[in-house]
């Protein structure tokens, strides 16, 4: 398919490329579908992102599961299940994704099982309530989570195939800052168009916008044109997973870079320990559309200049936003502490943290998807992909455990902790190799 000019004139004017386009680490017959293909993908990821905020574990889906009455502890698993769900599956999947030479239609089968699930959620919480209700819901989760992970493996093949290497950092970096701008928009229309305490009807409309967002983009997804790839190595079962897995023995530098990875999970495990120490101070509802603002700024302010500095070299992202997460912590617990800032200003210290860290982890995301797809190169991309998701998904479940411990030494203690974490975190990719430069 031939590339449309005005998405060529625009592409070259991002990418900065006059004459001679950039066509590394993808097929040769590729080169002439980049733009439409760069472009394609950051409607269907922008699409997705600000799907993922409309139905938010942490925000949304809590609500939705404290309105129709569900226990305490089906709650608590909301974010485990939402995050690790879709991790875990990924080194099984990976066996079967390999048997195909083209994986879009694995990200649209997955885009479109998501949009179901979110249908089926919506619908149990208007028609249900109590423990039933919040059974219902965290089974349609699961499903929501296991598509997911169809999306993970799939969409980063599918970039890896049709967008150049030192350009698939600024496609996460738009994407993302587009999905930022509208979850800003929406946090602001939350803040002047408060819904009701008990408004059901409003987040079951919620979650099924969302399952038409999924759907958008599974419409947008299917107009990629994807080269055929390797299919070798692709049997399927528990011993081709586990075969997998001992890259995480022979290959160092991946088996650093998980690492790394794991202990960068700090910046995204933080989050909700700043809203904890707001909420404290006795804060208003107010004060939850300053941190749905927060977090929308901080994507779309950040992305786009993050994904530039990865695609030169994804690595000092990682580092970078890692201090930034890192170091900010133990100033915000120590300003807290003295009380130093008057009042009116104390609470207001939080969202402005809550931005600072949103800016960290998008750097650390946006590094670390760079990062693996350059580490891979071209037939262990999905192995690398589905090895390091599902190690992390592990990593996740544990972080239950954490609940605990913030009952021992509180919100500001969790947040010293996870800043030490993330501070060895950038240690440890410090001895990452260099990839983007070359």
């Amino acid at each position: 398919m031939a590339t449309r000019p005005d998405l060529d004139t625009l592409y070259n004017a991002l990418m900065d490329e006059e004459d001679a386009r950039s066509c590394a680490d993808i097929p040769g017959s590729a080169c002439t579908n980049v733009p439409t293909n760069f472009f394609r993908q950051v409607t269907a990821t922008a699409l997705t992102g600000l799907g993922d905020a409309l139905t938010n574990p942490k925000t949304t889906l809590a609500w939705l599961m404290g309105m129709v009455g569900a226990p305490v502890a089906l709650i608590a698993w909301l974010v485990p299940i939402r995050e690790s769900g879709s991790m875990l599956p990924q080194l099984f999947i990976a066996a079967q994704i390999r048997h195909l030479p083209l994986r879009k239609g694995v990200w649209i089968l997955g885009s479109l099982a998501q949009a179901l699930a979110l249908v089926a959620m919506g619908a149990v919480a208007w028609l249900t309530e109590g423990t039933l209700a919040g059974a219902l819901i965290i089974a349609c989760l699961i499903a929501f989570s296991l598509a997911r992970g169809l999306c993970s493996v799939a969409g980063k093949d599918v970039i890896g195939k049709t967008v150049p290497k030192r350009r698939r950092g600024r496609l996460n970096g738009l994407a993302g800052s587009i999905a930022g701008w509208l979850t800003l928009a929406f946090g602001a229309a939350c803040m002047i168009w408060p819904p009701g305490d008990e408004d059901t009807l409003f987040y079951s409309a919620l979650l099924l916008g969302g399952a038409a967002l999924w759907l958008a983009a599974a419409w947008v997804f299917r107009g990629i044109e994807e080269e055929p790839g390797a299919t070798e190595g692709g049997r399927n079962g528990i011993a081709a997973a586990f075969e997998r897995l001992q890259l995480l023995r022979s290959d160092a530098p991946f088996r650093r870079f998980v690492i790394a990875r794991a202990l960068l999970l700090c910046t995204a495990l933080s989050a909700p320990f700043y809203v904890l120490m707001a909420q404290e101070l006795h804060s208003g509802v107010g004060m939850l559309g300053a941190f749905l603002i927060a977090n929308g700024l901080a994507g779309s302010l950040s992305s786009m200049v993050w994904g530039r500095l990865a695609d030169q070299s994804s690595r000092q992202v990682m580092i970078s936003a890692a201090l930034l997460g890192s170091l900010m912590g133990p100033v915000v617990v120590l300003i807290d502490y003295l009380g130093v800032l008057p009042e009116a200003l104390h609470a207001w210290l939080f969202p402005v943290a809550f931005f600072v860290l949103g800016v960290a982890h998008s750097g650390v995301r946006i590094g670390r998807k760079t990062y693996v797809l350059d580490l891979a190169g071209g037939t262990r991309r999905s192995d690398y992909v589905a090895v390091s998701n599902s190690v992390i998904g592990l990593v996740l479940l544990s972080t239950g455990l954490f609940g605990l411990l913030g009952t021992l030494i509180g919100a500001g203690g969790m947040v010293l902790l996870l800043s030490l974490i993330g501070l060895a975190g950038a240690i440890l990719a410090l001895r990452l190799p260099e990839l983007s430069m070359y």
